[in-house]
């Protein structure tokens, strides 16, 4: 929780005020640029990992994980700033975080089963560490994304800035 809390102040901090050519960057064709990145947090807040945990608490395995909508946010967000994303999100992780401490569980609890559509029987404890790594995996993004905007102004730098040589994954399964 304690990763999970800083992720709205860390990226209202970094991504806050700067201008649509740092914001609305991207990698390549099909690919997130830090804009869509906030929406695709903001959805995973609103449909993954606190209903997902529900789910695994009232149904176990017998109930499968909704199917999540990974470009979701093309639609939802659209007509936002990014401000207003920054805040919205902020606001739901909070939200999001109140009922996990509220859950209060317990050791037993983490490793009560659910089953993803996709990926078949997963535990809570692998949901909530996987929400932890979903957000490191979209700061590297966004960082990764910025990056490759100097790609080419870097000169012979590049062989040191190992951010230029990941290679990104936003289009995935």
């Amino acid at each position: 929780m304690a990763l999970l809390e800083r992720t709205p102040r860390t990226l209202t901090a970094w991504l806050g005020g700067l201008p649509d050519e740092w914001v609305r960057t991207h990698e390549g064709e099909g690919t997130f640029t830090p804009f869509d990145v906030i929406g695709h947090l903001i959805h995973g807040e609103r449909t993954d990992w606190i209903p997902r945990a529900r789910i695994i608490l009232e149904h176990g395995p017998s109930r499968p994980f909704d199917r999540y909508d990974r470009f979701a946010q093309s639609r939802e967000s659209a007509g936002w700033s990014l401000q207003a994303l920054l805040e919205e999100f902020g606001r739901l992780r909070g939200e999001n975080l109140t009922t996990l401490r509220g859950w209060n569980l317990s050791e037993q609890d983490l490793q009560r089963p659910g089953t993803h559509p996709v990926l078949g029987p997963v535990t809570l404890r692998q949901l909530l560490a996987t929400w932890v790594a979903h957000d490191m995996t979209h700061l590297h993004q966004i960082a990764r994304t910025m990056a490759h905007q100097y790609r080419h102004e870097v000169g012979p730098w590049t062989a040191y800035l190992g951010v230029l040589h990941c290679q990104g994954h936003s289009q995935g399964p």
